[in-house]
């Protein structure tokens, strides 16, 4: 069975850190982009994941860009989102997906793969 599975996620304050983790089981990360998508309470999930990691490129959105950095960890089949200098803002459910990528593109409109999401906090 093909899973995603989010962990790291909780409460932080301003300013703070918090790493989270995204574990593939079922399938491999290799020949695939890993994005970070995120939605925040009560609104839509954001159409462009935060941070995107394939073998070719790594690419932020505005938002994130100084202050997520998205790594892999073969060994372990786990993509990482190092979050720093947390704001309020960044408050949401964070989820992670994957496109397999083909002739070295993908389509962030047809992610194979998702995971439930999980939440953080970021208080003022």
């Amino acid at each position: 069975e093909v899973q995603l599975v989010e962990s790291g996620g909780g409460l932080v304050q301003a300013g703070g850190s918090l790493r989270l983790s995204c574990a593939a089981s079922g399938f491999t990360f290799d020949g695939y982009a890993i994005g970070w998508f995120r939605q925040a309470p009560g609104k839509e999930r954001e159409g462009l994941p935060c941070a995107i990691s394939s073998d070719a490129d790594t690419i932020y959105t505005d938002a994130a860009k100084g202050r997520f950095t998205i790594s892999r960890d073969k060994a372990k089949n786990t993509v990482y989102l190092q979050m720093d200098n947390l704001r309020p803002e960044d408050t949401a459910t964070y989820i992670c997906a994957a496109a397999k990528v083909v002739d070295g593109r993908f389509s962030l409109s047809a992610m194979d793969y998702w995971g439930a999401g999980i939440l953080v906090t970021v208080s003022s």
